[in-house]
């Protein structure tokens, strides 16, 4: 059996690391969640602090890449708002031989919202607390998935001016380096 990279997408607060720990107790699969490693590696919650994110997203692919080569599934816990990065973690998972399945998981926005400010009460150590208007620049900021993602139609190629989607994704996530070279 081949391995998977598993990539949960959607908003904070839609439940997207609640299912990231099913699919890891259902399968056995690394579950590699940032913002379990931002207080501990950086000391900070937010997700743009310096972009630690992205340094830290970036060493979590690069992890993700090996135990996938060596025959392990991995679930990336990331959010994943735009296409781009989608389809650069598709062409990776790729390059690993592995497949790639896409968990889209959706609310609808107010109870996003509060559920999002439910876990901020109840766990702080696990998020970050969001403002209204950080609620309205998420929401902006994010593309759903489209159809042909889900069905794994062909991938586009990457944004001009990149080669490739893993030259792409080197760019994105700072710590990444190409995966196909």
């Amino acid at each position: 059996m081949r391995p998977t990279l598993h990539l949960t997408v959607g908003l904070p607060g839609v439940g997207k690391t609640t299912l990231a720990r099913e699919l890891e107790r259902g399968s056995g699969a690394l579950r590699l969640t940032p913002d379990e490693w931002m207080v501990p590696l950086f000391g900070v919650r937010w997700v743009d602090f310096g972009g630690k994110r992205d340094v830290l997203e970036g060493r979590l692919i690069w992890v993700a890449r090996h135990v996938l080569r060596v025959g392990g599934s991995v679930i990336l816990d990331f959010g994943c708002w735009s296409s781009d990065e989608r389809y650069a973690l598709r062409v990776i998972a790729e390059l690993a031989d592995a497949d790639f399945e896409l968990h889209y998981v959706t609310l609808p926005e107010e109870e996003r919202r509060e559920r999002a400010t439910a876990r901020w009460r109840e766990a702080p150590e696990e998020t970050f607390e969001m403002t209204v208007a950080d609620h309205e620049r998420f929401l902006g900021s994010f593309t759903p998935p489209t159809a042909a993602e889900f069905e794994g139609s062909s991938i586009p190629p990457p944004p001009v001016p990149f080669g490739s989607w893993p030259a792409w994704a080197s760019d994105r996530w700072p710590t990444l380096p190409r995966l196909d070279m």
